[in-house]
């Protein structure tokens, strides 16, 4: 998620849509807000049946190597997606974990003058300038998840809301604390890649959100997105910290490691929360004796998504539900809370990890 957030936007189909800036999602970080019933609008734009078959169109897709679930599924549902429409031949390149290699996939899609492309980033700094050379050559870029910092690199941007992955774990957190009536917790943070700005963008949101329960993370370390060092950093932790009062954890791949030190340390003393929405976590939420009692959802939907919106940029048309004609610029998704008492609904949109 980029870090220049915008304020304007609305809400469709339980995303946040912008028209110029990008927008943070105003659904689902707080558990305690009962959803609003929708508002009349205006009628939509003369853009409708956007699934009925168009002018034939490719669309090139470039994404990082499938090494955890999270980036499987986003894989998965490119290409499914891609599959549904007739008039979509979807093309996509080895994915990688180099960065040249992903920049020489990029540059063949653009050589062989693809109509649209969907690129998820290993880095959206390093692969700024190729895809600013696909947009220059007229080849629409759908920027998935890890955004491009020139604007003029993509025609639009969508992907979770990283900040408000970290303002619903907050205020999970924070409200179980408070209804314990605990009043100095210990509070621990395992995060993915420090470095990155979706991390950074986590943590804040996870920050801000507990200080208005007059809360702070009291330690943070990062587990880069593995099991294993999800294992290595939350018995770290554990051993650091004699009694825990609540810990969120980023990402439920990493998760299984840190869940399966916790179970190898006997600690059951506080309330975990994941992040993203894996099959996985979903599971262990359900039983009631596990210590993982939330996950807040960061979904890989988003690829079907980012398919769907290449298509109709490539076709000239707008979306169906919004009265103005062009694809908005930007779609940030509501980060939702999943608890024992809702995840049956939310277990078939898990990915695994």
């Amino acid at each position: 998620m980029s870090e220049n957030v915008g304020r304007r936007g609305f809400l469709l189909g339980g995303a946040v849509v912008g028209t110029g800036a990008l927008v943070t999602a105003c659904t689902g970080n707080d558990p305690q807000t009962a959803p609003q019933a929708a508002a009349s609008s205006p009628a939509p734009a003369a853009t409708e049946g956007n699934d009925v078959p168009g002018e034939k169109v490719v669309i090139g897709f470039s994404a990082p190597a499938a090494d955890h679930g999270w980036i499987a599924a986003i894989a998965k549902n490119a290409e499914a997606t891609a599959k549904r429409f007739g008039d979509v031949e979807f093309r996509p390149v080895q994915p990688t974990n180099d960065i040249n290699q992903q920049i020489s996939a990029v540059e063949s899609l653009i050589a062989a003058k693809v109509n649209a492309l969907v690129i998820l980033p290993n880095d959206g700094q390093q692969l700024n300038q190729i895809a600013r050379r696909a947009s220059d050559a007229g080849i629409p870029v759908v920027n998935l998840d890890r955004v491009f910092p020139d604007k003029l690199s993509y025609r639009t941007w969508i992907g979770g809301d990283n900040y408000g992955m970290g303002v619903a774990a907050g205020h999970y957190i924070g409200a179980a604390l408070k209804e314990k009536n605990v009043a100095d917790p210990v509070i621990v943070e395992i995060q993915g890649i420090a470095t990155l700005p979706l991390t950074q963008d986590r943590s804040k949101g996870f920050a801000d959100a507990l200080k208005t329960y007059g809360f702070r993370v009291t330690a943070r370390q990062d587990a880069q997105f593995t099991v294993e060092t999800g294992t290595s950093v939350a018995s770290n932790l554990l051993q650091a910290h004699k009694k825990i009062d609540a810990l969120w954890n980023h990402d439920d791949d990493q998760g299984v490691g840190v869940l399966a030190a916790i179970n190898e340390a006997g600690r059951n003393e506080f309330v975990m929360v994941g992040g993203a929405g894996s099959a996985n976590a979903m599971r262990e939420i359900r039983k009631p004796d596990s210590v993982l009692k939330a996950t807040v959802t960061y979904s890989p939907s988003m690829a079907s998504s980012a398919v769907k919106l290449a298509r109709l940029i490539a076709q000239g048309k707008g979306m169906s539900d919004l009265v103005e004609n062009q694809v908005p610029q930007s779609i940030t998704l509501a980060s939702e809370t999943i608890t024992r008492e809702n995840v049956e609904r939310y277990l078939p949109l898990g990915f695994e990890s």
